[in-house]
């Protein structure tokens, strides 16, 4: 079965860095875009960043633009998300998922989710 596991994430002081790795398993991961997501405490999950499925092409939400950055290793089966200049504001758990076709259904897989937590 699909599994997405997260891990990397901490209490850092803000303008720290963390990274953040994604360890997938049960589908054919170099086919399949990736992303990250993160949820607020109190708000909702908004998309930070995605991925191609070779690396080639990344997007991310305009708060993160130029202090985050995601990576692949196809090899590994890993996503990578670099965390750096953090801010409070940066504060959620944060969770990787792939949109995969279920029976001609695209369906959304999630991970457990990181707690990262930016806070003097």
């Amino acid at each position: 079965q699909v599994q997405l596991v997260e891990s990397g994430g901490g209490l850092v002081q803000p303008g720290g860095s963390l990274r953040l790795s994604c360890a997938a398993s049960g589908f054919t991961f170099s086919l399949y875009p990736m992303r990250w997501y993160r949820q607020p405490p109190g708000k909702e999950r908004e998309l930070v960043a995605t991925i191609t499925r070779f690396g080639s092409d990344t997007t991310y939400a305009d708060s993160v633009k130029g202090r985050f950055t995601i990576s692949r290793d196809n090899g590994k089966n890993t996503v990578y998300l670099q965390l750096n200049s953090l801010k409070p504001e940066d504060t959620a758990v944060y969770y990787c998922n792939v949109v995969l076709k279920v029976f001609g259904v695209n369906k959304d897989y999630w991970g457990q989710g990181t707690q990262v937590t930016v806070s003097s």
